[in-house]
């Protein structure tokens, strides 16, 4: 069937024939099943019956010509390509230039063409004032009010801010070092070409496909990151240092689980464990208050008073017991000031402390009979 041909008159802008590599003048024939690269072949080849790789004779095909009326019977459709590309090139009005580019129409054809068919067509100009109102009715409703925003932070590399930032640039929503950051290498040398093999061009594929992959586990992994708000290392230390130590501790187990779930969901597992905690610690205490036997809360306010006193006097007593024990051994007394330093410090010491005289058996006394030199020595010598 006839239809537009998709290139310029100059039969050095169109590709070449598959066939006999000669430059193409219309009409010529595309193949309507090979694709995606267009199939052109001159009405030659075409008549001989020409084959190559996929293309086979009894294919569907198109006939690319330009040599029909469009707007006006005595302008074909080549001619109508041509005076826009004169119009863009040479400028509107400059209709000499126009006419001189096209060389087949004179200055006033163009101009009053030209007129009659792209400015006053009511028919373009009915389109686009169609498109015109659809678009200021599409943006009416969701037009949003300009706001002045504070210019996002810009650290510089391997500053304080950048570290604490995970190499983040807030201006350019991206990382300094993405993740498998050389994924683009195994790409630099891949270029498909029309006589690739079948096998080759699959490989080709399949490298494509594998890059594209990578290409969306960075993504994830930066939606990951961005959702659950650990860009700012030291914000979500901080956030996260507000719990106890038990809350701490799972927080820091459940981390691993945060990529399956969103953020805010996250959160509130987090909050809600935070919180049956705090539960959990305020049964245990009721639980002990019953125990003893109290029953108003003032009674609790003596016992809770009564009970750290009590704590502080027994951790002086032992603290006193420990000194007087390693006082004597300086390897042990060492032990114990680290061991204290960490227990000031929140840490929970693991290692006891190990006296380098614990276990040691006395040594026997010395039998000096007999040896020489002993009768020079006294009594209280020999002891």
């Amino acid at each position: 069937m006839d239809r537009l041909a998709s290139y310029a008159n100059d039969p050095f802008d169109k590709p070449p024939c598959r066939g006999c590599s000669s430059y193409l003048m219309e009409p010529y024939v595309k193949c309507a099943e090979c694709g995606p690269q267009p199939f052109l072949l001159c009405l030659q080849c075409f008549a001989r019956g020409f084959e190559y790789k996929k293309h086979q004779s009894n294919h569907s095909y198109e006939i690319m010509t330009s040599d029909f009326a469009v707007l006006d019977p005595s302008w074909t459709a080549q001619e109508e390509m041509l005076l826009l590309e004169a119009v863009m090139d040479c400028g509107f009005g400059n209709w000499q230039d126009v006419a001189n580019q096209m060389r087949t129409k004179t200055k006033e054809e163009c101009e009053k063409h030209y007129m009659k068919h792209f400015i006053n067509n009511p028919l373009f100009s009915s389109t686009l004032l169609s498109l015109k109102q659809a678009e200021e009715a599409k943006t009416a409703d969701t037009a949003v009010t300009f706001q002045s925003t504070d210019d996002p932070p810009r650290p510089t590399f391997d500053s304080l801010l950048s570290r604490e930032m995970a190499g983040y640039m807030p201006a350019r929503a991206d990382f300094i070092e993405e993740y498998d950051n050389y994924a683009e290498w195994d790409l630099r040398d891949i270029e498909f070409a029309e006589d690739d093999s079948d096998v080759l061009h699959a490989l080709k594929v399949a490298v494509v496909d594998i890059y594209h992959s990578r290409l969306k586990e960075r993504q994830r992994r930066k939606k990951i990151i961005k959702d659950h708000g650990l860009i700012s290392l030291r914000k979500f230390h901080i956030r996260e240092r507000k719990y106890p130590k038990k809350v701490q501790d799972l927080h820091e187990v459940m981390r691993r689980f945060a990529k399956l779930i969103g953020p805010t969901e996250h959160d509130k597992f987090i909050e809600g464990y935070a919180l049956e905690f705090e539960l959990w610690k305020e049964i245990k205490r009721l639980q002990e208050y019953r125990m003893a036997g109290i029953t108003t809360f003032f009674s609790a306010r003596v016992y809770e008073r009564l009970k750290k006193t009590r704590e502080e006097e027994y951790l002086k007593r032992t603290m006193l017991s420990e000194v007087l024990q390693y006082i004597q051994d300086g390897n042990a007394c060492q032990q114990w000031l680290h061991r204290q330093a960490a227990i000031d410090s929140g840490l929970t010491p693991t290692t006891p402390v190990v006296s380098s005289t614990a276990g040691r058996r006395s040594a026997p006394p010395l039998n000096l009979t007999g040896l020489p030199g002993t009768e020079k020595l006294n009594d209280k010598e020999k002891e």
